[in-house]
């Protein structure tokens, strides 16, 4: 009987663990350059100490358990916005930014500004670093962002063939499957290397990248979990039902 209330028991939990997901996914369907988070659960047979101990494979008790979070590296459809410190990456790779400890962290979020200092910063003021460091522009010019990060900049009254080049956006293509979200939302590699900056990287000026979150299929998963929560519960009703039911033919049986 107990078989029955492990699996229905530790099915529902993960349920939950995955619809949380799900509407954390949801949640950031407008938000730039977002990553959809991916969830994934395998069965852990339970073992006794003494069949660990005795190799046995008789396991007639199964845990299920989440695996190691993933993200959809999918790209985000990208949308013209006008505004010349906006950008976007065309394909893979990221866009290098400070994190608030210092550390050099990525991320897809291209809606640019330019602070008090003059530093090109993202929506959350993280630092955005170029190929010298970070980025600072001069007051008054009017910027452009290269499809290939270079930053160049047009001071007020200048004329055109007086534009200069500030710096280069520090653009990066690790492979994804080493790429590992923050609880900041940044990414970083999984064992804490930061990659050279790659040329190849394209970038779209004046433009962002969308969410890769699709909603509807977001809300089917949704529905889909909800009803597999209410099977487990029932899963979970009848085994105790079942179990007063046994234990009544045994009072009855005494």
């Amino acid at each position: 009987m107990d078989r029955l209330i492990y699996t229905a028991m530790t099915g529902a939990s993960q349920t939950l663990e995955e619809q949380a997901t799900i509407s954390n996914n949801l949640a950031n369907t407008s938000t730039t350059g977002f990553r959809a988070q991916l969830s994934a659960y395998r069965a852990v047979p339970l073992k006794s100490q003494d069949q660990l101990a005795s190799d046995d494979n008789d396991v007639t008790r199964t845990f299920v358990v989440g695996s190691t979070p993933v993200a959809d590296f999918t790209a985000g459809i990208i949308t013209k916005t006008g505004n010349p410190t906006d950008a976007a990456i065309q394909g893979p790779g990221w866009f290098t930014v400070q994190a608030a400890d210092g550390s050099e962290a990525y991320t897809r979020d291209g809606t640019f500004h330019l602070d008090e200092n003059g530093q090109l910063v993202t929506s959350q003021n993280q630092v955005v670093e170029g190929t010298q460091g970070p980025i600072s522009v001069p007051p008054g010019g009017t910027m452009q962002i290269g499809s290939d990060g270079t930053i160049s900049v047009l001071g007020a009254g200048d004329p055109p063939n007086q534009i200069a080049v500030v710096d280069r956006l520090k653009l990066v293509k690790p492979a994804d499957n080493v790429m590992v979200r923050g609880d900041d939302g940044l990414f970083r590699t999984n064992d804490g290397s930061t990659p050279d900056a790659d040329p190849t990287v394209q970038v779209v000026g004046a433009a962002v990248e969308g969410s890769n979150v699709n909603p509807v299929a977001a809300m089917v998963s949704m529905i889909s979990n909800a009803r597999q929560f209410e099977m487990q519960m029932k899963m979970l009703q009848t085994a105790d039902s079942n179990e007063q039911s046994a234990n009544a033919l045994l009072n009855f049986s005494n």
